[in-house]
């Protein structure tokens, strides 16, 4: 894999500011068409595509090998079994969970990608096989928030989402709500940040030839969550410029040693020639008024 660096300045973006931007490229079959992303211990990340595909790499300016090879070693073909849209991990254990979408199902698998154990509660198994568990995120505290991407109209801008009090496969029995996104917007992927609160990331598609694509990051509290109520947050980024945008599906954060944040975003090709494998890196600062 080989990474083309763009220049990062003249963009305005919002509260966020562009320190990296890069195009990532490879001939291999397997790559491409990314739809999550996890920053882990070592200056790596884990991506996973919708395909069934996973691509391990360093962050740039880390050392580390690039691996591209079927997720968990999985052979099936049909794409609605190996879907993957979303992946979150306890940082702690090293436990990783990923949402498939063609599925509805949870899974949780050990650090080195074995040990899978699923579960498909009645709550996923009403959502529409495109439309999630698309977003998912761990926080601190155990519990698991799960969105779709789909809305009950298509205009809509509420999704159907979960709160789970605790590891999905051993409590499968979440409380619903819904997720209010900015108008035009759906949810694609959710991080928890230091701070407790949640960064979503939403993409709109706009119709044209070819298609094109903005995305937003919003931040939302956890703590005003309520059983059958709807979650608003707050918007802290739009990413529209021609040069930059693209389909962007997953979201990492990083601290920084002096307070900010590094949030790392992925998008998905979707395998055609219009489309780019992007890798953005913004700053963040959260104790800034502005992000309060």
């Amino acid at each position: 894999m080989s990474l083309t660096a763009l220049a990062p300045g003249g963009f305005d973006l919002g509260e966020v500011e562009l320190t990296g931007a890069w195009h990532l490229h490879s001939p291999n079959s397997q790559f491409g068409s990314y739809s999550a992303l996890l920053a882990l211990p070592g200056c790596q990340f884990l991506s996973a595509s919708d395909t069934g595909r996973l691509l391990r790499f360093p962050m740039p300016g880390c050392d580390g090998d690039v691996v591209i090879e079927r997720f968990a070693g999985r052979t099936a073909l049909k794409k609605k079994l190996i879907d993957i849209e979303s992946l979150t991990h306890d940082p702690e254990t090293g436990r990783i969970w990923v949402g498939y979408e063609g599925t509805n199902t949870i899974e949780r698998l050990e650090s080195d990608l074995t040990g899978a154990e699923s579960v498909r509660p009645d709550e996923l198994r009403a959502w529409p096989s495109n439309s999630g568990p698309e977003a998912m995120a761990r926080l601190s505290d155990g519990r698991f928030i799960v969105i779709a991407e789909g809305s009950e109209g298509y205009w809509d801008d509420d999704f159907s989402a979960l709160l789970f009090n605790g590891d999905p496969i051993e409590n499968p029995n979440p409380s619903k709500f819904r997720f209010e996104a900015p108008a035009g917007y759906r949810p694609v992927d959710a991080t928890e940040l230091p701070d407790g609160r949640v960064l979503v990331l939403v993409r709109d598609f706009v119709f044209g030839v070819p298609p094109t694509f903005n995305a937003k990051l919003v931040v939302a509290d956890p703590a005003e969550i309520e059983a059958g109520g709807v979650w608003r947050g707050a918007e802290i980024a739009t990413i529209s410029d021609a040069k930059l945008e693209d389909n962007y599906e997953g979201v990492a954060v990083v601290p920084r040693d002096d307070g900010a944040l590094d949030i790392w975003l992925i998008s998905d090709d979707n395998g055609t020639s219009f489309q780019r494998t992007m890798l953005l890196k913004l700053k963040w600062n959260p104790e800034e008024p502005s992000a309060q």
